[in-house]
């Protein structure tokens, strides 16, 4: 075959694999949960967000099926079109009451939500700011509003405080993960309220990873810390801790009729199909029905958190069942992910853009749906791969989390 316009690309994937940094898809013989089939064998999976344990739970299937039945297996079109099925409202309402707002909008992913609301809210003569380590969808939803983009230090309220005093601009808007995806870690929501009110800055709060673990009735860490009626924009999904898929974003009746209006990643694109509609609804009966799952999820964390302590790595900030086992380099990484395969345990190498340079790490996740006696044998197992890495660079000390 001749030269082709793509053949830069083969150069591309080679650079990429000679740097660790080439991906690929990890095809599964059986649904999501603690135990999932890989080239044939059981593993214990530890690196999926199913917190809660709901991705093939009987009632969740069970809803499922039952919504696609009633009301189809598609939306048919974007909802302001002709997909504005019942199951939608329905599902938006039981959202509100959920995170005790005047309402919300469901929106197809994460991204969706991420990448269209900021560019809803603010523009030119705008500026946003963000933690250097929120996730890519808000990074690319602040780029596409045309505002201002200004980077503030991990968690550090003292420097957003700063910027937000410096800015001339005409509408500010803070955004922030509650719980960093990658870190485990929580932004200091209280400090970063309060920051917002002093100058007059709309605040936008991804809870991602925190809706269905944390608060008293799992709404997240806004609930738990006792400042969600002070978060102007509440984004969270349903595809993680309930177990189904797509997103919302909760707030004021005023902010939802806004981005009905003129959040482009709601407005053309098909809505959401009603099985994943019927399988949230579910998941959000179990969550206020069995509160012992959060509780579980709680201990296993705990017990994680003080085995991986006791290995050496840093984890004194992590509140989630979410464990940045920081190894360093990409060849690092993707030994200790081949040694943990070879013992029976999936557990992916996560390397750079996912995360920052030099910080190239194992992220291990829990559910409520693991064992102790497979938290104790991932404990070990991990003790013996650490063991046959080679040594860290001398930047980054042995199994330490660097910020």
């Amino acid at each position: 075959m001749g030269k082709t316009a793509l053949d830069w690309i083969d150069g591309e994937l080679a650079a990429l694999a000679a740097k660790g940094l080439r991906r690929s898809l990890e095809p599964l013989a059986s649904a999501q949960g603690p135990i999932v089939m890989v080239d044939g064998r059981p593993m214990v999976s530890l690196c999926s967000n199913d917190y809660l344990a709901l991705a093939a739970d009987p009632r969740l299937r069970r809803a499922a099926a039952e919504a696609a039945e009633r009301e189809g297996a598609g939306a048919g079109a974007a909802r302001l079109v002709s997909g504005d099925l019942p199951i939608h409202g329905a599902l938006e309402r039981r959202l509100a009451a959920f995170k005790g707002t005047e309402a919300a909008l469901l929106f197809n992913t994460g991204y969706h939500a991420n990448a269209g609301v900021p560019p809803a809210l603010v523009g030119r003569g705008d500026a946003v700011f963000c933690d250097v380590l929120d996730h890519a969808s808000i990074v690319d939803g602040c780029l596409l509003s045309r505002a201002e983009l200004v980077r503030y230090r991990h968690c550090d309220v003292g420097e957003l405080d700063d910027l937000l005093a410096r800015t001339k601009a005409r509408r500010k808007l803070v955004v922030t993960d509650s719980i960093f995806g990658m870190d485990g870690d929580a932004a200091p929501l209280r400090e970063i309220v309060e920051a917002c009110e002093r100058h007059g800055a709309m605040l936008y709060v991804d809870e991602a990873h925190a809706a269905g673990v944390l608060g008293p009735t799992g709404a997240g860490l806004a609930e738990a810390l006792g400042v969600g009626d002070r978060v102007d924009v509440h984004m969270g999904t349903l595809g993680k801790a309930l177990g189904s898929f797509g997103a919302y974003v909760a707030g004021s009746r005023r902010l939802v009729d806004l981005l009905v209006s003129k959040a482009r990643t709601f407005i053309f694109t098909t809505a959401l199909p009603p099985a994943a509609c019927g399988a949230a609804l579910a998941a959000l009966d179990v969550l206020a029905a069995e509160p012992a799952r959060r509780e579980r999820l709680r201990a296993l964390s705990a017990r994680m958190k003080a085995g991986l302590e006791a290995l050496g790595f840093d984890l004194s900030r992590v509140v989630a069942p979410i464990f940045p086992v920081v190894l360093g380099t990409e060849e690092r990484a993707l030994a200790a992910s081949r040694g943990l395969r070879a013992r029976g345990y999936f557990v992916r190498a996560i390397r750079p853009p996912t995360v920052p340079r030099g910080t190239s790490r194992l992220r291990v996740a829990l559910t409520a749906g693991h064992t102790e006696a497979q938290v104790d044998a991932f404990l070990g197992a991990l003790a013996e791969v650490l063991r046959e890495l080679p040594p860290p660079p001398a930047a980054l000390p042995a199994c330490r989390l660097s910020r």
